[in-house]
């Protein structure tokens, strides 16, 4: 059995401040530590539960995070940014028999997080999907379902579990914190740590039933903080601005809406 993890850091317990996020800051030590703790987690549960082979991709900002030598032999790691539509989802194809999140985080747009945003945060202020705020979840979750993938597991703050729960009803969920104002509400790390081992096995052994639904119309919308980037967005083909800060895009599948936002975000 082969499998997908993709792994962000805003999900991670504990991690309340972008400080904590950012390669280079006293403050990412600590985060990247369990962060990558979550990881060796998800792996053992997956090696448990019979995968033969795991390929981990490092999705949070500079993709350089995880240490990887802690991680069980025989698992591979994506680090850094393959300029590739799939972003944080770089690698995967239809070879795969299951993709993992952890680490995941609320949508821009939403309170579930303090560090709640969507791909871009300097940038956009929002991203939907059909009319709905689209999570990174969302978006890779559906791209996993491109290419017949189906999503077992996920670990985040509760509102994204909650919200995720609603697009792939059987898969697993762990939600390691709960995010109020500024704060995190959080699970201990160790407790964390086993939560997703044993959520991943359970997961992967239902696999079957976990096959992502894609919507046979995908419509894409960005909200831009400043007019000027929705402006200079509006060329690309297909690209309708719809107000001084918005665009939208109607994209024929997952991976044409994945390059448009590549482009325009």
């Amino acid at each position: 059995m082969k499998v997908y993890i993709s792994v962000d850091i805003e999900g991670i317990t504990g991690v309340t401040d972008w400080n904590e996020t950012e390669l280079g800051h006293g403050e990412h030590i600590w985060a990247k530590e369990q962060m990558t703790k979550e990881t060796i987690a998800a792996c053992e549960g997956a090696m448990e539960a019979g995968a033969t082979e795991i390929i981990v991709k490092d999705a949070h900002d500079s993709a350089r995070n995880l240490d990887i030598s802690k991680l069980p032999k025989g698992v591979q790691v994506i680090r850094g940014w393959a300029s590739s539509p799939e972003s944080m989802m770089a690698g995967i194809d239809e070879s795969y028999d299951a993709t993992i999140f952890v680490g995941y985080h609320s949508a821009a747009g939403e309170d579930g997080n303090p560090l709640a945003h969507t791909m871009n945060s300097s940038k956009a202020t929002y991203i939907k999907i059909n009319g709905e705020l689209a999570s990174e979840f969302w978006m890779n979750s559906l791209i996993s379902a491109y290419y017949n993938v189906p999503v077992v597991f996920l670990s985040g703050d509760k509102m994204l579990c909650e919200n995720s729960k609603k697009l792939v009803p059987n898969m697993e969920i762990v939600a390691v914190k709960t995010g109020i104002g500024d704060a995190t509400f959080n699970m201990h790390p160790d407790l964390a740590c086993e939560s997703i081992k044993e959520g991943v096995i359970k997961g992967l052994k239902n696999k079957d039933k976990c096959q992502v639904e894609t919507p046979k119309e995908l419509k894409l919308e960005i909200g831009f903080r400043r007019h000027q980037d929705a402006k200079r967005a509006s060329y690309y083909p297909g690209v309708k601005q719809i107000s001084a800060n918005a665009i939208e895009y109607m994209a024929k599948d997952i991976q044409d809406l994945m390059i448009a936002r590549m482009f325009v975000l």
